[in-house]
């Protein structure tokens, strides 16, 4: 198989560092051409399931603008210009909870949307969890920490409470690894 080539780009909508759209013209490995593909590039981030040291999960209870009614998410954030991934879970993980973990496992890197880009998830599971220091975050959204067990965890996942893909995704990686 022959991945596509992309002939051309142009920036059709900057809007700073949170979303931009492109309009390419690809080559097909058949040799036909599709101009005006929409791209759309918007900034990496992470996804951590926590787990303490006695083997509960640190969940959020939240709102998001673009999910309807409540949801459980797992600690997430921007991957700062220059950070590297792991450092951007550490350092999201300290910030939104103030828990630290001894043991981390790499669950992946993950195209947002095959087709059209849409960033890429870098998933993550902390193993040992323990709170080492004050809550500092600086989310937009109101939300409340709660720890729940395992049987809790895969009985919101199976029920769907985990309402964006990448938190679902992020949770059933880490519940394999577990």
């Amino acid at each position: 198989m022959q991945a596509w080539k992309t002939l051309d780009k142009k920036t059709v909508l900057q809007n700073g560092k949170w979303v931009t759209v492109e309009y390419r013209t690809l080559e097909l490995p058949n040799g036909k051409v599709i101009d005006d593909w929409t791209w759309i590039i918007l900034p990496e981030y992470i996804n951590v399931v926590a787990v303490t040291e006695v083997g509960r999960f640190l969940c959020f209870r939240q709102v998001k603008y673009a999910v309807e009614g409540v949801s459980l998410a797992p600690v997430g954030g921007y991957i700062e210009p220059g950070e590297v991934p792991f450092v951007a879970a550490q350092r999201e993980l300290l910030e939104e909870t103030g828990y630290s973990a001894a043991e981390w496992v790499n669950l992946g890197n993950y195209a947002v949307d095959g087709n059209r880009g849409a960033g890429v998830a870098h998933l993550f599971l902390a193993k040992g969890a323990v709170k080492t220091a004050e809550v500092h975050a600086d989310d937009l959204e109101e939300q409340e920490l709660v720890l729940l067990d395992r049987p809790e965890v895969e009985a919101a996942l199976k029920a769907g409470a985990f309402k964006v893909l990448a938190w679902s995704a992020n949770v059933a990686l880490a519940l394999l690894h577990l």
